[in-house]
């Protein structure tokens, strides 16, 4: 019974089994995903730590917390939010042991957004999806003013709403922005 639920689940996407152990919360569920991910996760942190010991410590606690974030955020690339989360858990690491190495933290971030330029591509895309779950009123706002540059008056006149609106709807849509982003971990926390 468990080898045929076991292969029923193998040949899932990350985000049908990440939407299934959201409701089932199945330990089966947990471990294709910790087969799938634990030696990148693992080769993220080696990379940056320089210490097998340490890579395999923050590996070991990132799976331990993976459940509870499943639950809590909404992750629509699971496999390049895993890989933020485990950059951002080695840095944390480095900033800790060492609170002078923020600039070299911080010169490590640079170098690995270079190296992996989808990266970037992935918080656009990210961006993009937080824009759009904003409220109509605000992403409108967002979108004419920061995407197409209009003035205040410009947007009021368009939407046919006061400059007070705009501005509120503006600057209530950046906070939900910047909400959304932190929870799929484009910003720290």
């Amino acid at each position: 019974m468990f080898g045929s639920k076991r292969k029923y689940y193998q040949n899932k996407t990350d985000e049908e089994l990440i939407s299934l152990y959201r409701i089932k919360q199945n330990a089966v569920i947990f471990s294709i995903l910790y087969e799938r991910y634990s030696h990148l996760v693992f080769g993220t942190c080696l990379k940056y730590l320089k210490n097998r010991q340490d890579a395999e410590d923050i590996t070991m606690h990132l799976f331990e917390h993976l459940p509870e974030k499943l639950i809590r955020y909404d992750i629509t690339n699971f496999r390049s939010w895993l890989y933020m989360v485990s950059k951002n858990e080695c840095f944390m690491l480095l900033r800790k042991r060492n609170p002078e190495s923020e600039l070299i933290t911080d010169q490590l971030i640079e170098d690995s957004e270079q190296e992996n330029p989808r990266l970037n591509e992935i918080h656009f895309e990210l961006l993009e999806k937080a824009i759009l779950e904003l409220k109509e009123e605000q992403k409108n706002c967002i979108e004419l003013f920061y995407l197409q540059q209009f003035s205040y008056q410009r947007i009021s006149e368009q939407l046919g709403i006061s400059i007070k609106n705009v501005k509120s709807a503006i600057q209530n849509g950046k906070r939900n922005l910047k909400i959304r982003l932190e929870e799929n971990h484009v910003f720290k926390q």
